[in-house]
């Protein structure tokens, strides 16, 4: 393995879970966000996002990897279509119902995800545009990263192993979740498994792309009125 790759992936794998860490618990010490805090959060994970990106595909491009290693091409227009529209249709549907089931029992949602919930997502039409403009970043960033290099790398490295590939890019997508507690790092690793399952099986990321973006709009948009807490936040605003 080349030796930026390694650096980078050690940093994806130590650096960004411990950093995501610090920031939660720092909201978390906070009784409430501002709307500035809010703005301020986006715009820097926007920045983050597209800096982490923009070298993994130079470093990437100065080793000869194509952008069909890293699944940035479309094989099967119609199949990758089919695929995509079907996975996002289930990911839809999955966060409506798990919305209700929080808002059904209040006293199982008092998760970190919850109390987090309430502190970052967007509050008014300014915000929401923001927050657009962060999960399409998102979307596209970490899927390159964790569904595109990743994958490719622990595919080919050590030896060659479609099963490595899938599992390695799914557990380090898992690690940068660890600010979620036990049952976020296993439903995001199993969220992994889908995504990188899909992506091997279409050759492309646009299908995983598509559903998380549709995962963290329909999170940021829904979750404030479904589970009572507009109203609360906006008055801090």
């Amino acid at each position: 393995m080349h030796w930026d790759f390694a650096l980078i992936l050690i940093f994806f794998a130590t650096a960004v879970p411990w950093l995501g860490r610090r920031r939660v618990r720092r909201l978390m010490d906070v009784p409430q966000t501002t709307r500035r805090d809010r703005l301020t959060l986006y715009v820097s994970t926007i920045v983050f996002q597209w800096l982490a990106t923009g070298l993994i595909l130079w470093r990437t491009g100065a080793h000869g990897i194509r952008t069909t290693d890293l699944g940035l091409t479309i094989p099967n227009p119609a199949i990758v279509s089919i695929v995509s529209l079907l996975l996002a249709a289930l990911v839809l549907a999955n966060q409506i119902f798990s919305l209700r089931h929080m808002a059904a029992h209040p006293s199982e949602s008092q998760s970190i995800v919850h109390h987090l919930a309430r502190k970052v997502f967007p509050q008014d039409s300014a915000e929401k545009w923001a927050f657009s403009a962060l999960v399409l970043t998102v979307a596209f960033c970490e899927e390159v990263v964790y569904r595109g290099f990743a994958q490719y790398i622990f595919a080919e490295w050590p030896v060659r192993s479609v099963a490595a590939g899938i599992v390695g890019s799914a557990a380090l997508f898992s690690l940068a979740h660890l600010y979620q507690g036990r049952r976020g790092l296993l439903s995001t690793f199993v969220v992994g498994l889908i995504f990188s399952l899909v992506r091997w099986g279409t050759g492309s990321l646009a299908p995983p792309m598509l559903a998380h973006f549709v995962a963290d709009l329909t999170a940021g948009f829904l979750a404030p009125s479904r589970l009572g807490e507009s109203g609360d936040t906006r008055n801090h605003c």
